[in-house]
């Protein structure tokens, strides 16, 4: 059962890991759009391909957050990366200790 155990561990660290890299993805973009770089930046277009779909799917799903022209799809994923983190992450770690 330890292997086990241990399993649930490594996930929880992949995940966190993952979790961490595209939050700091995420404030890069956000950045990177109050100054609006050259579009054909290799490095702008993975950024915008990394995260434009997530934040149409806020869009979509929760029209109020464009105020006044300010786009808060990026706080929304912010503040779900965290959430993420806190619980589902620390929940692997517990779970994996448990066993």
């Amino acid at each position: 059962m330890f292997l086990f155990g241990n399993f649930l561990e490594g996930l929880a660290t992949v995940l966190s890991i993952v979790l961490t890299a595209y939050f700091w993805i995420v404030i890069i973009s956000a950045l990177l759009s109050w100054v609006n770089p050259d579009p054909y930046n290799p490095i702008v277009r993975a950024l915008r391909t990394l995260t434009e779909p997530v934040f149409y799917r806020i869009r979509r799903w929760l029209p109020f957050v464009m105020v006044g022209g300010f786009d808060l799809s990026p706080i929304i994923v912010l503040l779900a990366i965290q959430f993420l983190q806190v619980f589902l992450v620390r929940s692997l770690v517990q779970l994996a200790h448990t066993m």
